[in-house]
């Protein structure tokens, strides 16, 4: 077993938290320093900005690698979570020392899915999370998660219903501003993990090979039966690529 080398940030997805990581933290721990923190936690009287870009939330990962003094890490960003990872690579790519990208994409949004996160960012201020989390759990999980293990599917509904809508609504639409970030994985020779599940209904298997195909030390890994929350779907799969990851970049 290798020594904890490495430094490994769990960036999570929307509209969620850093329990979707549960599943895979004490598998992570034995091989790396794992940090997992909340992107969309605010307290109660803070004011949530209308836009949460990719940009600004990179930034307030720097600051805390930065407070902790951790010059290098291993991104590990799984959907909007990705977004932010390949923010933080094309700011500052001396800081990160392997990038894992799960259920997630480098292209930018279609002025179609611009439209529908604004569309998301409304509804959520009217409706409430509740509502978004019921919508959305159908489209994370896979169909037969979601009949195999109907306990999954309460835990990631709560997730998001305890989210603030504000946050949930600004991440939305700092979704949908993002640029374009396939040529950062084409530029870069950061060692790349790329992850999905076979049945996810957001991200389809192209994007993924996509991204594979534009990094060149890249490795994709298509977890079976999975659905666009991989790490919580298929946790043995998962945490089996990322630990191969984090020993290889260890000369393990």
């Amino acid at each position: 077993m290798p020594v904890k080398q490495h430094h490994l940030l769990l960036i999570h997805g929307f509209p969620l938290d850093h329990t979707l990581w549960q599943p895979n933290m004490e598998a992570l721990e034995h091989v790396a320093q794992v940090m997992a923190p909340d992107l969309l936690a605010f307290e109660s009287a803070e004011a949530v900005p209308e836009v949460l870009t990719m940009e600004h939330l990179a930034d307030q990962l720097k600051a805390q690698l930065d407070a902790n003094g951790i010059q290098r890490t291993v991104l590990c960003g799984l959907s909007m979570g990705g977004y932010v990872a390949l923010a933080f690579l094309e700011r500052w790519p001396e800081r990160v020392s392997g990038i894992i990208l799960c259920n997630t994409r480098s292209i930018a949004d279609t002025e179609e899915a611009k439209e529908g996160r604004e569309a998301t960012a409304l509804d959520v201020l009217a409706k409430g999370s509740e509502v978004i989390a019921r919508a959305m759990v159908p489209k994370l999980l896979s169909e037969k998660t979601r009949s195999t293990v109907p306990e999954l599917a309460k835990t990631v509904e709560a997730m998001i219903a305890r989210q603030r809508p504000e946050a949930i609504a600004a991440a939305s639409r700092g979704m949908a501003l993002r640029p374009d970030r396939t040529h950062v994985l084409r530029e870069s020779d950061t060692p790349t993990l790329i992850i999905t599940g076979e049945n996810d209904a957001l991200m389809p298997l192209a994007t993924s090979e996509a991204m594979a195909t534009a990094a060149p030390r890249s490795t994709l890994v298509v977890l079976p039966e999975a659905g666009h929350l991989s790490n919580m779907e298929a946790p043995d799969g998962f945490n089996s690529a990322v630990v191969d990851l984090l020993r290889t970049l260890s000369g393990a």
